[in-house]
């Protein structure tokens, strides 16, 4: 065998993480204490939100995106919770639009002015009740606009527009909820638990449509160490002509992360053990440049993998290594992203222990600078040309539009 024959090819192996300086960062933001396993940073090309620490009741941070340095302690907030707000989401269709839950047992959303928040803002554009307990998880549905998603321990909310009461309930589980992940027509909804349990559901019905369980032969001395913690999202990649939407779930206490094949959970297609990291694990997918981001709570790394259509499908890149702990996540949308200076995916990185939100850019180097964007529309053109014959291959699901799901 010649040793062509084992050399891959990729355009992404070289990627490197680029944190920003001090004087692109946004230095002496009073991140949260909350220990809830959320992200509790979200950004858009106009905002950065961040979940802040302070005393009676909740707040986050809204800052404009270019406003980096030092920050003023007395920055006004958004501080119309009266619990701890624990998650934030900038609606995907709304740059000036944002949602957040709270141990209030609400849901808010908050319209935030063209200039920035120039005054404490306490009045919400529409709450949400009808929790009976702390809300933990929000999502916003990736193609039907104005609908959210919200979840409290075993229950499922769906507001049919952010401007009315919620209407469906659904009910997956019998237990703590610990993640939530639409695929990208948003026709399923992919949900782990705590009892070791990861769940694909029509979000219309409701109906269970298929279900994994996590290492089912491991004893309940399991808790001894942590208890088990998942979680999923989903992610999209050609396979065989084919489109297959797969699961990735990543366990805490084993390190141990796998991904499975939508239509059957009974195998994994991959798996691998990682180091003895006691922090939860965040995985981030970028559908454009099949990368898969693994970004650990607690520590400094982040791993970068890339899937391909060919065994073992995917592929360990390299990792970025900080000494600084993080203790969230922020992402930027693609259409924020810099690239004229090839930056492929930007994450701000909630550094508690200096009070600090670091950005850290993914750069693909490249000889020529305009080099990546043709790249980028080869792929495009490559993935029309995908959905031109999948179209006409009968038995294929249907693609959902926005207004056939509401």
């Amino acid at each position: 065998m010649s040793w062509r024959s084992s050399f891959r090819c990729s355009k992404f192996r070289h990627v490197f993480g680029k944190p920003a300086t001090k004087e692109y960062s946004y230095d002496g933001v009073p991140i949260t204490r909350s220990v809830h396993d959320n992200h509790y940073c979200s950004a858009n090309p106009c905002f950065i939100a961040v979940v802040t620490e302070c005393a009676g009741g909740g707040s986050f941070l809204v800052l404009p995106i270019h406003h980096t340095g030092r920050v003023d302690p007395q920055h006004p907030r958004v501080c119309g919770h009266s619990g701890r707000v624990l998650d934030v989401k900038w609606n995907p269709f709304d740059d000036h639009c944002i949602a957040s839950c709270s141990e209030d047992c609400t849901v808010k959303v908050w319209d935030i002015p063209l200039c920035g928040v120039q005054q404490n803002l306490t009045k919400a554009r529409k709450t949400l009740i009808g929790h009976s307990r702390r809300v933990g998880l929000i999502e916003w549905h990736p193609t039907a606009e104005n609908l959210l998603l919200s979840s409290v321990d075993a229950v499922i909310r769906y507001p049919v527009r952010v401007v009315l009461t919620p209407v469906h309930h659904r009910y997956p589980s019998e237990t703590l909820l610990l993640s939530v992940s639409f695929n990208s027509d948003g026709s399923r909804l992919a949900v782990s638990s705590k009892d070791r349990r990861v769940r694909v559901l029509d979000p219309r019905t409701g109906k269970i449509l298929q279900a994994l369980q996590i290492f089912p032969s491991i004893s309940t001395c399991i808790n001894f160490v942590q208890p088990l913690k998942l979680k999923v999202v989903f992610y999209e990649h050609l396979i065989m002509k084919s489109r297959v939407e797969n699961i990735v779930c990543v366990s805490v206490s084993l390190c141990l992360w796998c991904v499975y094949v939508q239509d059957d959970l009974s195998e994994p297609l991959y798996e691998e053990d990682l180091d003895g990291s006691a922090g939860v694990l965040f995985p981030f997918y970028d559908p454009d440049t099949h990368m898969l981001y693994l970004a650990g709570k607690g520590d400094g790394n982040i791993r970068y993998y890339e899937l391909s259509a060919e065994k073992p499908y995917i592929s360990f890149l390299t990792e970025y290594r900080s000494l600084l702990p993080q203790k969230g996540f922020g992402v930027m949308p693609k259409r924020g992203l810099d690239v004229s200076a090839c930056e492929v995916f930007r994450f701000y990185r909630l550094i508690a222990v200096k009070d600090l939100v670091e950005p850290l850019s993914m750069i693909v180097p490249r000889k020529e600078v305009g080099m990546i964007e043709s790249e980028r529309e080869t792929q495009r053109e490559r993935d029309r040309e995908r959905e031109r014959e999948r179209e006409t291959v009968p038995g294929q699901p249907y693609k959902i539009k926005q207004k056939q799901f509401l």
